[in-house]
């Protein structure tokens, strides 16, 4: 009976072949938070004058 071979993995990267992949999509959730969280702190005011604005000029809506 011959002994069973054993084999030994030095190294093995799953992670570092995955992170082309969810590169992409962390860059989109990071721009998409960015851009929430800054009009979050600029409010509700800009969209009230932009209504107002066009009913001031005498155009119809």
């Amino acid at each position: 009976m011959t002994a069973a071979t054993s084999t030994v993995i030095l190294a093995d990267h799953p992670i570092l072949y995955a992170i082309p992949a969810f590169a992409p999509a962390i860059v989109v959730v990071g721009v998409v938070v960015f851009i929430a969280m800054r009009d979050r702190r600029q409010g509700d005011d800009d969209e009230e004058t932009h209504s107002d604005s066009s009913a001031s000029n005498g155009e119809d809506v």
